[in-house]
């Protein structure tokens, strides 16, 4: 049998586990200010596991603490946005140079992503966490690739924040849905040509894109401008 510690810590997981994924998905939008007694009604759970809960979440970086007024969601900052972009920049465009010159490695890739990109074109467009997972798992694959555990496993830590972040750009452009598919389908093509160089380029292109940024040191897509 559970004892009281073991079993307020379950409800306490539980309570992040729910708040964070309302987070991630903008069900609760960044701005917002909820609190403790709103988020124990919901969960059918006291305060001490939502206290808890919102603790772990502010020292995570998704929400302030306020207290007696509650916990105030952190939007995506552009600073943030624009960390995140860079990231994944330098992360899948260092995967396609370590398989770029390796025809094997190269057609097992695109395999995967077009096998993600056929599954990704067939879900509604409606679905937007559904959406979100297979546009994360296209970009995962890629990071995966370069056959580098630690920097691969980096990416994965940047899934949460690319995942809020697509969500977010989905909910604020309808439009952001296609431009999604068309992209990931140009930088398939980069991949299958073997072209690192273009798929930087494109890999940019598509993120300052559907995030609406700009950022340092883009490099010039499809324009035939120099940096």
């Amino acid at each position: 049998m559970l004892n009281a510690s073991s079993s307020t810590g379950s409800a306490a997981e539980r309570v992040y586990g729910e708040v964070k994924e309302l987070i991630l998905t903008n069900r609760i939008a960044g701005g917002e200010l909820i609190s403790e007694g709103e988020v124990a009604q919901r969960c059918e759970v006291s305060r001490t596991p939502v206290r808890e809960a919102f603790l772990r979440l502010e020292t995570e970086g998704w929400m302030r603490l306020y207290p007696k007024r509650g916990a105030l969601i952190i939007p995506i900052s552009d600073r943030e946005a624009s960390d995140v972009v860079e990231a994944r920049i330098l992360l899948e465009g260092h995967a396609v140079d370590a398989i770029a010159a390796d025809d094997n490695r190269i057609r097992r890739l695109a395999a995967q992503l077009r096998d993600n990109l056929a599954t990704h074109r067939d879900t509604d467009l409606e679905d937007i966490d559904t959406f979100s997972h297979h546009d994360a798992q296209f970009h995962q694959l890629i990071a995966a690739a370069g056959g580098n555990d630690l920097l691969a496993g980096f990416y994965v830590s940047l899934g949460e924040r690319h995942r809020r972040m697509t969500i977010a750009s989905v909910h604020r452009d309808v439009g952001v849905a296609s431009r999604i598919l068309a992209d990931h389908a140009a930088l398939l093509d980069a991949i299958e040509q073997g072209d690192a160089e273009r798929f930087r380029a494109e890999l940019a292109h598509h993120l300052a894109g559907v995030h609406d940024l700009e950022y340092p040191n883009q490099p010039a897509a499809r324009t035939g401008e120099t940096r």
